[in-house]
Parts: C-alpha cells; structure tokens; sequence
C-alpha cells in the first residue's frame, strides 16, 4: 500500500447491514468494571479493563493472567510485545514482566480509541474524528490516514482486511472498509445496547468486541464471504 494515500468514504455507496452473529459472551471480570481495548496473543484474549490488561482463554473463559498497567483504550500485539493505549500515550509493554520499555505520543492526544498491529505499523482510531491512522511504532509519525463517516472505536486487521467499530448511542456495527478507497464493503449490525469499544480478530473466525460499559467481551463470527 502507499503510505501517502489518504482515503475519504463519505460519498461512497455502502454495503447493506447484515446482523452479526454473537457466538459467545465472556465476564464481567473481577475488579473490571469496563472493557475498553481488546487483542489476541495467538492462544488469549487480553481486555484492556482501565488499571489492568485480563487475558482469558477463549474455550473456558477463565482468567489466566493479569498485568497491572494503565490501559483505559486501545490495545495491540505484535507477536512479541503489547501496545496500549494509556491517555495521550501509547504504552510498549514487555507481558512477561508488564514493564513498560518505551513510550511514543498518541497522535490524537487522549481522543484515541482503537489500537491493532498489520504489516509493521500500528493502526489507531481516532473516535470523534472519525478517522483510523497508520503510525510508525518507533516515533509515532503518522504514515497514512483513512476517513470513515462514523465513530471509529475499535480496529483490525485480518486476511488483509481492514475492519472498525462503531459506536454512536447505543448502536454499534463492524466494518470492513477499503483502506485505499475507504469504500465500506461490509456491515455487521449488533444488537442494541452491544456496544463495542474494541475490536481484535483472532486471526481466523472470530472477532473479539469489547463491550465497554458492559465490562464483558462478546466473540462475533467473521462472515464466511470475508473468509473466501
């Protein structure tokens, strides 16, 4: 991709909504009012809960570990180490010790939202400003931007597809877009009052949708048509 583009959607025809399918529903966890940030380390889930990241296995739902951070946004993982969000910083976090090893600016300045790792960059939504930017992981340049017409909260990347959350009252969607056109070419509805505050796919048939306010996580099945 051309890290220059810069991708507008807002007069592009969308593609008709579709009901997601809810397959499972993990928490409240203990001491976890809310779930904000999610991501996937391959084998857990990780729930950014505010003062803690909660990782669970997917098949029990049990807690298996926890690390004490500030994470009250968007979380990542890029094979080795997590990035979280924390106010207007991302956080790098080694997960065997929870140690922070450095630190780069949020390019929305604590108006950041969702956070996931793809081809070497990370790739931030930006909430209010409805955009998602890829940013280098090193000095927090932005590389490229892409505007949506909604809420961006969550965001991922899966089978070079680019998917974000919505989520304006109490409605909230899944979306993949076009990162070069911006073109939204598929909708997945949630049920009202689902609200997703993160988004992470497990890199196969699942999503992983924070649930906000909720403090639950709700896997939702990846459309086969996206799969083919």
């Amino acid at each position: 991709m051309n890290s220059s583009t810069a991708a507008s959607k807002k007069d592009k025809p969308e593609a008709a909504p579709r009901t997601a399918e809810i397959v499972r529903e993990y928490g409240p966890f203990a001491g976890a009012p809310s779930v904000a940030g999610v991501t996937h380390d391959g084998e857990r889930v990780w729930a950014a809960t505010g003062a803690q990241l909660v990782a669970f296995d997917p098949a029990s739902g049990e807690t298996t570990r926890t690390l004490d951070c500030a994470c009250d946004a968007g979380t990542a993982f890029d094979g080795t180490y997590f990035y979280q969000i924390a106010e207007a910083r991302i956080d790098k976090i080694d997960p065997a010790s929870g140690k922070v090893l450095a630190s780069i600016p949020t390019p929305g300045h604590g108006s950041d939202s969702g956070l996931t790792w793809a081809e070497g960059s990370l790739w931030i939504g930006q909430y209010r400003d409805r955009k998602i930017l890829q940013i280098d992981p090193v000095s927090g340049a932005v590389l490229r931007t892409i505007e949506s017409n909604r809420f961006v909260t969550g965001v991922t990347w899966v089978d070079g597809e680019l998917w974000h959350a919505t989520w304006e009252g109490d409605e909230s969607e899944l979306r993949r877009v076009d990162p070069d056109s911006g073109a939204v070419l598929e909708r997945l509805e949630m049920p009202r009052g689902a609200n997703v505050s993160g988004l992470e796919s497990d890199g196969a048939d699942l999503f992983y949708c924070g649930g906000g306010g909720t403090g639950k996580v709700r896997a939702v099945r990846r459309p086969r048509a996206a799969r083919a």
